[in-house]
C-alpha cells in the first residue's frame, strides 16, 4: 500500500485527460489529488469517475481553477457555493475532502491524512509590500495579473484574503486536535511556505501562491510530509526535518506525455 500524489492535472487539456484514462489501476494504493483537476464541476466529476475506480481511496483538495466561475462552462456557482458543489461531487463518489474527518493512514495508524483548503492572502509578496492592493500593483509592474482576479469570486466573503482568513480560522482547531494524537500528512493546493515558491518564468506571481500564516504549520502540527501543487514545478524539499513534495503535473508543456501520467505520481508514504 502506498500513498501517491499528483496535482494540477488540468483535464480540460486533452493530453492530460487521455493520460488519466490510460493510467493503470492501483488497487492497493491511495491517491491524493492536490487541486486544479479542472475548471468545471462537470469535468471534475468526469475525472473522479475515471480515477476513483483505479485506487483504493482518493483524497481531493481544491485549487484555484476548481474555484473559478468560467462563463463558457455554463456553470454559475461562485465562491463557497462552488466549493460546496465540488465537495458534494466528491462525496457522491466516496472521495475524501477537506470537509471530512482526517483519516488514519492504514499503513501506519500513527499518521492521519489532513486535506486542507487554505487559500492565499497576498502576503507572499516581498517584505514591505503589505496588503492585496499593494501586492497586485507590484505584480502588475511586471505585467502579471492573475486570472483569479477575474474568475475566482469569494462570495459571500468580501475578498479572497477574507475568505483565506475564514478558512484558516476553521482549519486551525482541527489541526490542533489531530496533531495531539497523530503525526499528519498535510495536503494543500497552495504551498505552505513562500521559500518553496520557485517560479522563474513568472516571479511576480507569488502573491497568489499562499499565506505566511501557514509557514510554521509543518512544525506546529507535527507534519510527517507536506504535499502541495499549484507551481507546475515539481520538487522535493526539506525544512526542519520535514519533507515537502510539490506534485504538479501541469499543462501539456510542463510534462512529457510519452512517459505517461504514472511516471509523475509521487510516492508520499
Amino acid at each position: 500500500m502506498r500513498l501517491l500524489a499528483i496535482g494540477d492535472v488540468h483535464v480540460e487539456h486533452r493530453a492530460n485527460r487521455d493520460a488519466l484514462v490510460a493510467l493503470p489501476p492501483h488497487p492497493d494504493d491511495w491517491l491524493v489529488l492536490a487541486g486544479d483537476v479542472s475548471e468545471s464541476i462537470a469535468s471534475v466529476e468526469h475525472a473522479l469517475d475515471v480515477l476513483r475506480p483505479k485506487f483504493a481511496q482518493v483524497v481531493w483538495v481544491p485549487g484555484n481553477h476548481e474555484l473559478w466561475t468560467v462563463p463558457r462552462s455554463g456553470e454559475r456557482e461562485r465562491g463557497e457555493a462552488r466549493y460546496d458543489a465540488m465537495v458534494a461531487a466528491c462525496r457522491a463518489r466516496g472521495v475524501l475532502t477537506p470537509e471530512d474527518e482526517y483519516v488514519e493512514w492504514p499503513g501506519d495508524r500513527s499518521l492521519r491524512i489532513a486535506p486542507l483548503f487554505v487559500l492565499y492572502d497576498y502576503s507572499f509578496a516581498p517584505d514591505g509590500i503589505v496588503g492585496a492592493d499593494a501586492a497586485r500593483a507590484w505584480a502588475a509592474e511586471d505585467g502579471i495579473v492573475a486570472a483569479d482576479e477575474a474568475l475566482l469570486h469569494p462570495d459571500p466573503h468580501p475578498s479572497i484574503d477574507g475568505w483565506c482568513r475564514a478558512r484558516i480560522a476553521r482549519t486551525v482547531p482541527r489541526l490542533e486536535e489531530a496533531s495531539r494524537t497523530h503525526r499528519l500528512v498535510l495536503v494543500n493546493h497552495w504551498p505552505l511556505r513562500r521559500d518553496l515558491v520557485r517560479i522563474p518564468r513568472v516571479p511576480r506571481y507569488v502573491p497568489w501562491c499562499g499565506t505566511r500564516v501557514t509557514e510554521d504549520w509543518h512544525v506546529r502540527y507535527r507534519a510527517e510530509v507536506v504535499v502541495s501543487g499549484h507551481l507546475h514545478v515539481r520538487a522535493t524539499d526539506h525544512r526542519d526535518g520535514v519533507r515537502f513534495e510539490e506534485v504538479s503535473l501541469g499543462y501539456p508543456r510542463d510534462w512529457d506525455a510519452k512517459l505517461g501520467a504514472g511516471t509523475y505520481l509521487r510516492r508520499i508514504l
